[in-house]
């Protein structure tokens, strides 16, 4: 893809000059359906069309791109869904598509989730060529009774030589695991995470199990035949996280992510940071500055739905709201607040047009949940991450 200098931005309250703009690519598709999951995702028995997707893709990518003019992408992330299901000549396609409607920065990062899978993998050097310089691998666990009972399709043996053929290919990769799952003891957890991190290079992403409403793993517990860490437990396998961690010199720079210093993703870091950036395919989710105000956008989550409105229409938004300041600041806050680097108060008051409460403040560094560091920035504690909503929310208020 074409590198380009950095182009000044367009309008909204308050944003420098040459920030960061993202593209998030939704491909809605998996193999089977994991029951744990909530996302956007679906299960198709025939081939998908991939070339009327990527007629479709561009189409919306066009159009987003005339409401955004005058930007350039930074990052592009191929979420799902499976992303490593579709061909390399269609993430080529789309990669294509983009860098035709913005101007695309030399140092883009590009990254594609990917399943573990050796039929996966084969493709890794396909993907690589098309301009993806980043894969995130969802491996989940190391412990084939364990993914078994996550409902993944690869063992742990089948994961760590995928792991092995991003190595070689991609500079940067990362995988994912699922802790505080069921009879999980922290010793078992340790034992898994060191093994993990010897196969890691400079990224994880580490998430606690939660089980979210209208899922199979939801229907269990209700019925009492799943049965999670209960609160103190989990907060044993939380602890166990960070001390491995950072032994390994992997420290959170986000609740749930690990890197060393400089290796963070720097699409999810756009998001976390409350940066612009454009949501394209099903289901998928945007933060758009238009005519001097943010707006909120998101699109049909059913793929032959989307598709129709897309051809029809050239998008397939289903929603496209402004965003109040107040909304923009309580955004900020819930997502900044992940980060270890934590927020600048100062950008808060800029786009709500109020200063945080320093009496709130004041008592959430006295419970240690909260402190500043220099230059003046907010950020919550270790003690305090366990509590984020709360603190959010008091903050917020």
């Amino acid at each position: 893809m074409p590198g380009h200098d950095l182009a000044p931005d367009a309008g909204g309250p308050p944003a420098p000059r040459g920030e960061p703009f993202g593209v998030y690519v939704h491909w809605p598709f998996c193999l089977s359906k994991c029951p744990y999951c909530d996302f956007n995702s679906h299960v198709r028995r025939e081939p998908i069309d991939e070339a009327r997707f990527v007629r479709a893709f561009a189409a919306e990518i066009a159009t987003t791109a005339a409401r955004t003019p005058g930007r350039t992408v930074s990052t592009i992330f191929f979420g799902g869904g499976t992303p490593s299901l579709m061909q390399p000549a269609t993430v080529a396609a789309i990669l294509d598509a983009i860098a035709a409607h913005w101007a695309v920065d030399p140092e883009v990062e590009v990254t594609l989730e990917a399943n573990p899978t050796s039929v996966e993998a084969d493709r890794f050097r396909g993907y690589r060529t098309a301009g993806v310089n980043r894969v995130s691998l969802g491996v989940q666990a190391l412990d084939d009774a364990a993914l078994a009972a996550l409902g993944r399709l690869h063992t742990a043996e089948e994961a760590l030589a995928a792991v092995a053929v991003a190595r070689r290919i991609f500079d940067r990769y990362s995988f994912d695991l699922i802790y505080a799952r069921p009879q999980q003891s922290p010793e078992a957890w340790r034992a898994e995470l060191e093994r993990a991190i010897a196969e890691a290079a400079d990224h994880l992403s580490l998430y606690q199990l939660t089980i979210e409403p209208d899922t199979p793993f939801a229907s269990l517990a209700a019925a009492g035949r799943l049965a999670v860490p209960d609160e103190e437990q989990a907060r044993a396998l939380y602890d166990v996280t960070q001390e491995v961690c950072d032994a390994h010199g992997l420290p959170a720079y986000e609740i749930s992510n690990h890197a060393r210093p400089g290796a963070e993703c720097r699409h999810n870091l756009l998001y976390w940071r409350a940066g612009e950036y454009a949501g394209i395919g099903p289901g998928a989710h945007g933060r758009l500055r238009v005519d001097e105000a943010w707006r909120a956008t998101a699109t049909e989550k059913r793929p032959e739905s989307w598709l129709m409105r897309v051809e029809a229409t050239g998008h397939g938004l289903v929603a496209d709201e402004p965003l109040s300041r107040a909304e923009r600041g309580d955004e900020f806050l819930l997502m900044g607040l992940r980060l270890a680097e934590g927020i600048d108060p100062a950008r808060f008051a800029a786009i709500t047009g109020r200063p945080l409460d320093a009496r709130r403040i004041a008592m959430l560094e006295a419970d240690g949940f909260v402190e500043r560091t220099p230059p003046g920035r907010l950020r919550v504690t270790r003690a305090g991450f366990p509590v984020l909503d709360a603190i959010v929310a008091d903050l917020a208020a």
